[in-house]
């Protein structure tokens, strides 16, 4: 199984049209100008994008973000496939492996492969929120909860517009104002710059700005694979919040997933606890991802949770010492 180009790992992947965004080629070459190695393999029935994050000494960590891509996962992943996976993950000098797999519930990748063991740590927020976008606009509003719905259509009384943005200096300079705000990391300019650049000629992103008499007010960072959107980032100012703005800002940006022919779309991330004990805290936690989550769970969408990620361990006292380092993040 070879080695292919970013080429021929697009022919492949349009075999693949509903093709998890992290799988993209488009993605592979953003995380490459960051610390990354993409490297492509694929025998056209399966294949994966897998990540190489640089560390000292010449060692990696290998890593399949919501992968490996075929038809029929469970049944196509088999043995010379991992096979072919570990000889280049030994090539790169992997610690070890990390597959995050594509795919929702409880139920593990068959893999036939069973030194692939189950990871405590996953690297995507596991737990999510998907709305189904697929039913008419009054619909898809019927199925919010009525203060999203109120809140939606204030903003568009009191003023608010939506519009699509191509200033990303502007918006990772709002992006900042949120993270300092709200206590979460930030990428750099040239991060959101590549992205943007990647994936807007082909029409998978667009960065939208909702705003009042001119003034910028918060932005959002959506993209699209195949029939599924993803909300990876959004920003705010302090500036006229009573106008609700990034209400609107979010069904816009469904709005615009649905002229695209999207189906679901992924608000990206909630805190990983099951619907009772969201439902029983939302109002009392705002640490981590809690504090979106009150936010987020107004749009009416289905709480889901993805499947464990998966470790293959290269070097075990490596693991032993990224576990620990794990661990200690972890203590409170």
């Amino acid at each position: 199984m070879p080695i292919v180009s970013l080429a021929k790992w697009n022919q492949f992947i349009q075999n693949h049209p509903n093709v998890h965004l992290l799988q993209t080629g488009e993605w592979g070459e953003l995380k490459s100008a960051f610390g990354w190695d993409a490297v492509r393999i694929t025998n056209g029935e399966v294949g994966a994008q897998i990540l190489f994050r640089r560390l000292p000494l010449g060692f990696t960590i290998a890593y399949i973000p919501k992968g490996p891509v075929c038809s029929g996962l469970s049944s196509v992943v088999s043995e010379p496939f991992w096979n072919e996976i570990d000889s280049i993950c030994k090539q790169y000098h992997a610690v070890f492996l990390k597959v995050e797999p594509d795919m929702w519930g409880d139920a593990p990748l068959t893999t036939r492969r069973p030194s692939l063991i189950t990871s405590k740590h996953n690297i995507q927020p596991p737990r999510t929120v998907i709305i189904n976008i697929q039913d008419s606009e009054e619909q898809i509003l019927a199925h919010m909860k009525q203060k999203t719905r109120y809140n939606i259509r204030l903003a568009e009384k009191k003023g608010v517009t939506v519009r699509a943005w191509d200033d990303v200096a502007a918006f990772h300079k709002m992006m900042r104002i949120t993270g300092e705000r709200d206590r979460f990391g930030v990428h750099s300019l040239e991060y959101y710059q590549r992205a943007y650049n990647l994936l807007h000629p082909k029409d998978m992103c667009e960065i939208l700005l909702a705003e009042y008499e001119g003034k910028p007010l918060a932005a959002l960072f959506v993209a699209r694979s195949g029939d599924q959107a993803y909300y990876l980032y959004g920003a705010s100012t302090d500036e006229e919040r009573n106008r609700m703005p990034t209400y609107l800002l979010q069904w816009e940006a469904m709005k615009w997933a649905r002229a695209r022919g999207c189906g679901a779309y992924d608000l990206w991330g909630v805190p990983d606890e099951d619907e009772a004990t969201l439902e029983a805290n939302f109002d009392k936690r705002q640490d981590g991802l809690w504090g979106v989550y009150r936010f987020k769970r107004g749009f009416g969408g289905e709480l889901k949770r993805a499947a464990q990620a998966l470790d293959r361990v290269y070097n075990p006292l490596l693991y032993k010492l990224y576990l620990w380092r794990m661990a200690g993040r972890e203590t409170p």
